[in-house]
Formats: structure tokens, C-alpha cells, sequence
């Protein structure tokens, strides 16, 4: 009969996986080095590869490591999500673990948690970052949902679901005394600066291809990954801004900023979930208010 898999082996190597580091891990485990490595030998031996190599003072997975560690992000995964779900059956707070891309507008994301926001049964956590860590943290089910601009492709191997949650036209602001009155929004193109979001965003290739088909070369004045960081720029008048009015709603409001005209671009909103058979209540909550 074949033994069984060793789930401790498997925790420890799971910790030195997403440390990166086998001192760090070491220290944060209270363990010496080479009783953690011994562990982590032990599941090689078990598993019939090596799962870590060195190159240099970099640990780096081999790609039985990686196959090993998606592995273990389900089993460890799943374990919290059980403890969560049946100790949430009698609990008086619920956890939403929100991941966001760091490109967002954060006014968006306040947006979609609003109502959430102030209840005295409910913590949220917020994490950003880029899709490449914010999905294998969904996949772990480390995170009940990922706010995007950009859905990602669904297959039968990974089951996401993109829930729609708004679209927005983009526009092009910018101070008072730049856009001023009935002026042309292709004459200030052509005569003001303008701050851009990345080639990361959704919005830029549209952008681009508009200038290109208006025949306009703009003067960047600035690009952001940050809609936050643009939004900064455009109030200190470095020049006219392309973005989504959800961005800068408050200062429309407030009249210190003025929507020149609409871009004809479009920049969609989702909230992407896994299939689970548990979804958190919290999520199911907010998408039926969407």
C-alpha cells in the first residue's frame, strides 16, 4: 500500500514557497534550518523530484514545485475556507477578503463596498495588486472576490465568473482655465498636455487608436498605473486628464474640475468570483444590489 502523503511536510514546504526563503520561513516557524529542511527533503523523497533549486541566493520552484504548490493553495485553501464557513454559521462578524488591481479607482471600489461600509457584523479586507498575484489568491480562495477592469478568459480547468458590474465613458478633464468654454475637445488635445494611464489600462490602446485616427500627436504630460496618482495630477493642473468621471467625481462636483467632452471610450467595471460551493453570503449580497 502506498504511504500516505505527510500534511505537515507539505505545510512547511508550502510556508518556504510563498516565503521565497528558507531563513524567513525558518525564523517565522521558529524552527532551525536544517530541521526545515529536512521537512521539505522528506516530501521530495515522498514525492520522487526535487520541488526547490538554487540559483544563487534564490530559491526558485522547479516546475514539480510549482505543480506541487497549486496543490497545496487548494488543500490549504480549502481548509480555511472550511474553519470560516461552518465557525461564520454562529459567528457574529463576517470576513470579505477584497482584492482589487492597484490600477483601480479607488472611488470605485468605495462604490461597490458602500454597503457594506460601517456595519458592526462585517470586516472587510482590502489587498491590491496585479492580476498575477490577485487570482492564484482567488484560486486559494484567500480572496472571495477580484474588482477589474478586464475579466479574465474562463476555462474548465479554472471556473471564474465575471459579474458586470457598471460601464463608464471616459472623458477628458481638466481645469477651468484649460478646457474653458465650448472649445474644441480635438483643439485641446492638440494644444494642452494630457495625463494618461498606462498600457497596462484598459482605456489606452482605445486612446491611442483615437488619436491616431484624429491625426493628433498629444503632448504627454504624464502616464499612471494609478487612477488615484492621475487624479492627483489633473488637480494640480499638470494638464488634461483621460479617465473615467468616477474618478473625479467629487472635484466635478465641487467645480474644481470641468469634463471637457466624452472620448467615446469605454472602460468596464467587473467583480470576478470563483465557482464555490460555499460562496461567501457577503459577496452574493453585493452582487444582487449591482
Amino acid at each position: 500500500m502506498m504511504a500516505e502523503l505527510n500534511y505537515h511536510h507539505l505545510r512547511y514546504f508550502w510556508a518556504v514557497a510563498h516565503d521565497g526563503n528558507l531563513t524567513r520561513t525558518a525564523e517565522r516557524l521558529n524552527l532551525s534550518q536544517s530541521a526545515l529542511s529536512t521537512q521539505i527533503k522528506s516530501l521530495e523523497a515522498r514525492l520522487g523530484h526535487k520541488l526547490f533549486e538554487r540559483r544563487g541566493r534564490q530559491l526558485l520552484l522547479t516546475e514539480a514545485g510549482r505543480i506541487s504548490l497549486e496543490h497545496a493553495d487548494t488543500i490549504f485553501g480549502a481548509g480555511e475556507e472550511l474553519l470560516s464557513t461552518l465557525k461564520g454559521a454562529g459567528a457574529s462578524q463576517q470576513v470579505l477578503r477584497v482584492g482589487a488591481l492597484s490600477t483601480l479607482s479607488r472611488n470605485f471600489q468605495l462604490q461597490f463596498l458602500r454597503p457594506l461600509l460601517g456595519r458592526p457584523d462585517v470586516e472587510i479586507i482590502l489587498r491590491s495588486g496585479g492580476a498575477a498575484e490577485l487570482y492564484p489568491a482567488l484560486e486559494a480562495l484567500n480572496l472571495d472576490v477580484v474588482l477589474t477592469t478586464t475579466p479574465p478568459s474562463r476555462d474548465a480547468a479554472t471556473k471564474y465568473l465575471a459579474h458586470k458590474l457598471d460601464s463608464q465613458n471616459v472623458v477628458l478633464v481638466g481645469s477651468h482655465a484649460r478646457v474653458g468654454t465650448g472649445c474644441d475637445i480635438r483643439d485641446l488635445l492638440a494644444e494642452h498636455p494630457v495625463i494618461l494611464p498606462t498600457f497596462e489600462s484598459s482605456i489606452r490602446p482605445g486612446f491611442d487608436a483615437l488619436m491616431e485616427q484624429w491625426n493628433i500627436r498629444p503632448l504627454i504630460a504624464a502616464e499612471a498605473d494609478d487612477m488615484a496618482m492621475i487624479r492627483l495630477l489633473v488637480r494640480q493642473d499638470v494638464g488634461l486628464a483621460v479617465i473615467p468621471p468616477i474618478v473625479v467625481e467629487q472635484e466635478i462636483r465641487d467645480g474644481r474640475l470641468q469634463v471637457a467632452g466624452d472620448l467615446t471610450l469605454r472602460e468596464d467595471f467587473y467583480a470576478v468570483t470563483l465557482e464555490r460551493r460555499f460562496p461567501n453570503p457577503l459577496i452574493t449580497e453585493l452582487l444582487g444590489r449591482s
